[in-house]
């Protein structure tokens, strides 16, 4: 393990590293995945419910350093790494050794890179469902409750990391809400959707957990005592919209921490997650910029001028996380909100990073690239429409994997992308290694024209599912388990075009399964490059070439080539 030494009087200053580290990316659903059984955290059981197969268990592949090494070639310089602690700690807080390390190495992988990268307290705060109780909470009560172990959380993170320089940050929490789970502003949930004596909790405490945060990590000395630390608003709300008289207090009630020994390096985070999307209509770009534009204004309004610079750690559109998204849907109107928000807050000095999506599940196994032109087009809007990234696509690859049935039902995901009909694609193509045995498979489609999807048993080693206009449009097709359990090889996963195109797909856990023995193919064709001086080469986007290219995936005499 190699770190990089910086006294911690050469540190840049805040604002500083806000400009340096250019456009960022999140590493969702990686090492903040959690699980719980136990939600009440009064209960001792709460506390270390998970080991390392937490980084797992909402579907993504265990992290490689190649993942990090992918997003820096194409032009990311940040990676914010959300991380939860809570299903790795014991009652008093004391956070696992193996989890400590598994952090600390995911942390190099970006370090490594010469990236700037963030780590924080996720999951450990946010909103409560039957499934998932947080024990850092927006309310006083809490904060005196939780205050011990809140900082002695933050002071093993500070001491694991002291030693580290200015690419290295600390946030202090994620999206802490209200003890009624508030959204927008603190007490939205109450009543009548304000209750001051609630709100004022709410915003009292997200400052005294900022200043034990802040205390907490500078008093560990070393590099600790200038690195730049970052501090979230009430819910990392936003400030967006107008609609409300109360939605501009998490910036407005939000305070710059006493930091003597660090001055000037504090920054504030807000997150935002614009709908593209007014009752059944789409809105206009005209409209979306100017919520843009009004939210930059009060950042800069309520949070710089308090003296701190923002940047904006997560974002995306509000439907980021649905089964359609305005990826799938409109992702035209979707790009271009993309640009201009990246655009903007370049223009004011205002670094963003990306939600999770770009490369997500298998692809980030490959590594690939899931959505490239999603991914070129804020790496342009980021760097200039000159600026031609060599992106990786999750298409050119595909995968042979042995997939483990432990539930009766439990499903793999063959396709679970963009909506499309049979006018579309005609049919999939499921490629087994051997037939299955009797009564253990069969297909399910989740179409609009069958209310609980459409299913057809599998039975030997090769099945073709042809799709019927009944089914009307089809938003995932999966192989599912009809016994308690079972095991299968697939061998390939295609979508046939109308016009007889065969399009490789990479399979997914969806639920109740796992994926293990991966093998992964390319379907790019490797040829030397030393043909024909005069042949042209162009770029994965058909742009020819002036130059001799640098590393990367090319297009010369028809045919894909890697240099």
């Amino acid at each position: 393990m190699v770190t990089l030494h910086v006294e911690a009087t050469d540190f840049e200053t805040a604002t500083e590293a806000v400009k340096k580290m250019g456009l960022g990316w999140n590493m969702g659903n990686t090492l903040e995945a959690n699980n719980q059984t136990v939600t009440d955290f009064m209960n001792e059981a709460y506390w270390g419910q998970q080991g390392l197969e937490s980084e797992t268990c909402w579907g993504q592949s265990v992290t490689k350093p190649e993942l990090l090494k992918m997003m820096k070639d194409a032009g990311f310089g940040a990676i914010r790494v959300p991380v939860t602690w809570y299903n790795h700690m014991d009652n008093e807080g004391k956070v696992d050794e193996a989890w400590m390390a598994r952090v600390h190495e995911v942390v190099d992988y970006v370090i490594h890179q010469g990236m700037y990268c963030i780590i924080n307290v996720h999951h450990d705060t946010g909103a409560d469902s039957d499934n998932h109780k947080s024990w850092i909470k927006a309310d006083e009560a809490n904060y005196v409750q939780n205050k011990d172990r809140y900082e002695y959380l933050w002071r093993q993170i500070a001491e694991e990391f002291k030693d580290y320089d200015q690419h290295l940050l600390f946030e202090s929490y994620n999206e802490m809400l209200d003890k009624l789970s508030s959204w927008c502003f603190a007490s939205f949930s109450a009543s009548g959707q304000y209750n001051e004596s609630v709100a004022k909790s709410a915003y009292n405490a997200i400052n005294s957990y900022v200043q034990s945060f802040v205390s907490t990590v500078r008093a560990t000395g070393g590099n600790n005592a200038q690195r730049n630390l970052i501090v979230n608003t009430y819910g990392s709300c936003s400030g967006g919209g107008n609609w409300n008289q109360h939605l501009k207090d998490p910036l407005k009630e939000m305070k710059y921490p006493t930091d003597a020994a660090g001055e000037g390096r504090i920054i504030f985070q807000v997150h935002a997650y614009p709908s593209l999307v007014d009752g059944n209509k789409d809105r206009t770009i005209a409209s979306i910029k100017s919520e843009i534009d009004e939210m930059i204004n009060a950042w800069k309004t309520y949070l710089v001028s308090k003296g701190g610079p923002v940047i904006l750690g997560e974002w995306g559109t509000s439907n980021v996380d649905a089964n359609v998204t305005d990826y799938d849907a409109r992702r035209e109107l979707m790009f271009q909100f993309c640009e201009y928000l990246v655009q903007k807050c370049k223009e004011n000095n205002i670094a963003t990073f990306y939600w999770m999506g770009l490369t997500d599940g298998m692809a980030r196994f490959f590594p690939a690239f899931s959505q490239p032109d999603l991914a070129k087009t804020i790496l342009q809007a980021y760097h200039g429409s000159n600026f031609n990234p060599v992106l990786s696509d999750t298409k050119d690859y595909s995968i042979s994997c042995t997939v483990d049935f432990s539930r009766q039902w439990a499903e793999l995901n063959l396709y679970n992308g963009s909506s499309f009909t049979s006018q579309d694609y005609t049919s999939m193509i499921l490629e087994l290694e051997e037939a299955p045995a009797s009564g253990l498979l069969q297909w399910k489609v989740y179409c609009s024209k069958y209310a609980n999807g459409y299913t057809r048993e599998i039975t030997s080693v090769e099945s073709t599912l042809t799709f019927a206009e009944n089914m009307g449009t089809i938003t995932a097709i999966t192989l599912q388990c009809k016994q308690n359990s079972g095991q299968v090889r697939v061998k390939n996963v295609k979508l046939r075009t109308r016009s007889g195109e065969e399009v490789q797909y990479t399979p997914t856990v969806s639920w109740g399964c796992t994926m293990g023995d991966i093998t992964v193919i390319t379907g790019i064709n490797e040829v030397r490059q030393n043909v024909l001086s005069n042949c042209r080469i162009y770029d994965l986007t058909g742009r020819r070439l002036n130059q001799k290219p640098e590393k990367g995936v090319y297009i010369q005499n028809g045919k894909k080539y890697v240099k």
